[in-house]
């Protein structure tokens, strides 16, 4: 008795831990004008195989839009280094104060 008793306690309790999701950040990425696309096209594999979204690319200037695990950030920061990568947090801006 004692040992079902235990084994559904760990399994609750190793559900509630896979239940516990990563905070996400929905930030926006940039890169001067003159970054190679393959630079952008791997910041975007990384943020997509950590199970993050892009949810908008920006045509006018090399940046994009995503929704991403907090700590994938970093990882994006180390591959743009070189770059001068820009990461900032995307935010509903209003001219009315």
């Amino acid at each position: 008795m004692k040992f079902i008793i235990n084994t559904l306690l760990v399994l609750c309790l190793a559900l509630l831990a896979l239940a516990a999701k990563e905070p996400e950040r929905q930030v926006i990425i940039s890169y001067p004008k003159n970054t190679p696309s393959s630079v952008l096209d791997e910041a975007k594999k990384v943020i997509l195989d950590a199970g993050g979204f892009i949810s908008h690319e920006y045509h006018i200037i090399q940046a994009f839009a995503a929704k991403c695990p907090a700590k994938v950030i970093e990882s994006v920061k180390a591959l743009g280094e070189k770059h001068n990568v820009i990461i900032e947090e995307d935010q509903k801006m209003s001219i009315n104060s």
